[in-house]
């Protein structure tokens, strides 16, 4: 049995209950970007039933639909990226990571320094985009480092690809991720190499992240110690800290990641292929940029088509989200929304199952499906809801 998840980064359905404890009232990204373009026809999410979730403007409502459709509730302490996918997997953090809001602690910059033997640039939060102007002409005089975070927990390391070579950008990073553990164990050390000229600095497809393991065995730990394969595409080889994974395949954007998930349906394999399709958050939530978000799921609505067309009869995909990332609201950090759980196969019946407490249901759902050990995993499996057996 071949299992396809793909994560659509940042696309949240609506705020969560508790949105008001992360400033996030009024987020509803996936609504927010159609509204802005005037509507937008997603027809293949429409017919397996996103509409059915979320209002979504300018995309018809379908019943039945082709999928069985709802939403996940998530219950984890954050709302980023590093939590929303190991919940996805089944684990639920009681405690968030640590966020700087006013930059890191002089020790651990300090510690940082030494280990380098260079000054850095920077130490408070900021757009990435906006601090590489900001502070990248000083970097190519001096050659430091430019450090800074975010409304996540990220330690993030930006240096120019002609003045500090990547592999040394990277090996920063582990540097860094050493430091960073304890009440400074932040979730993730992100490499942000760029190049370009003062006023046209732009970043690279280079980006690495460095993140802690996961506290216990996710759903990729079960599958892979049953014999089972577990490949994933995107930063996920990066946010489960390469635990669990049997092949590990490094992409950097959408485009390449939907070349590869075209690929392995063509090939042989049992387990999970596991899809995270960053430039929805990347490059357009966090940038507020509706049209580009827009454009992008439009590009991925016309692609999914020719993927549903070369489905096998055991084949299962399934369709979610990590957090939100309204492009409208003024904040260009992640929103506290409900996100889109969708499941199409041969072996689904179809309909709206409504809202399930914690991401986690996904996680002990596939455990369920595939028979492995998820007695440590968090959830409620929604296999007898879903599945026509």
């Amino acid at each position: 049995m071949r299992t396809f998840i793909i994560i659509l980064d940042g696309y949240g359905i609506g705020e969560s209950p508790d949105a008001n404890c992360y400033g996030d009232e009024g987020s509803n990204t996936a609504y927010h970007v159609a509204l802005a373009m005037g509507g937008i026809n997603l027809v293949n999410l429409g017919k397996l039933g996103l509409p059915l979730i979320v209002d979504l403007p300018g995309t018809a409502v379908m019943w039945p639909p082709l999928a069985a459709v709802g939403r996940l509730r998530e219950l984890s302490a954050g709302k980023d990226t590093t939590t929303g996918h190991w919940e996805l997997s089944g684990i639920i953090l009681t405690k968030p990571f640590p966020t700087f809001p006013k930059g890191f602690p002089s020790e651990v910059i300090e510690s940082f320094k030494q280990a380098i033997g260079r000054d850095i640039l920077g130490n408070y939060p900021a757009s990435g985009t906006m601090i590489i102007e900001d502070l990248g002409p000083e970097h190519l005089k001096t050659g430091c480092p430019i450090v800074y975070t975010s409304a996540d927990s990220v330690f993030q390391i930006a240096a120019h690809e002609d003045v500090v070579p990547v592999e040394t950008l990277y090996e920063w990073c582990r540097i860094a991720r050493n430091l960073l553990q304890g009440p400074n164990g932040v979730a993730r050390v992100i490499a942000r190499p760029f190049a370009g000229t003062p006023g046209k600095f732009y970043r690279t497809p280079r980006r690495r992240d460095f993140s802690l393991p996961p506290p216990k065995d996710t759903l990729l730990d079960k599958l892979s110690m049953s014999g089972y394969d577990v490949i994933t595409l995107g930063k996920l080889d990066d946010i489960f800290a390469n635990r669990g994974i049997t092949k590990p395949i490094h992409c950097s954007n959408n485009d390449e990641c939907m070349e590869y998930l075209k690929e392995y349906q063509d090939k042989d394999f049992n387990g999970l292929l596991f899809c995270n399709l960053i430039d929805f958050d990347m490059k357009y939530g966090h940038r507020n940029d509706p049209p580009g978000y827009a454009k992008a799921l439009l590009k991925f609505d016309d692609w999914l088509v020719t993927f549903i067309e070369g489905m096998r009869p055991t084949d299962l995909l399934i369709i979610s989200a990590d957090h939100g990332n309204d492009p409208l609201t003024k904040s260009t950090d992640h929103s506290r929304e409900y996100v889109p759980l969708l499941f199409y196969g041969d072996m689904v019946r179809p309909g709206n199952f409504g809202t399930c407490n914690g991401f986690c249901c996904l996680g002990k759902t596939l455990a369920d499906i595939y028979g492995v050990d998820d007695r440590e995993l968090d959830g409620i499996s929604l296999a007898p809801e879903i599945l026509k057996r």
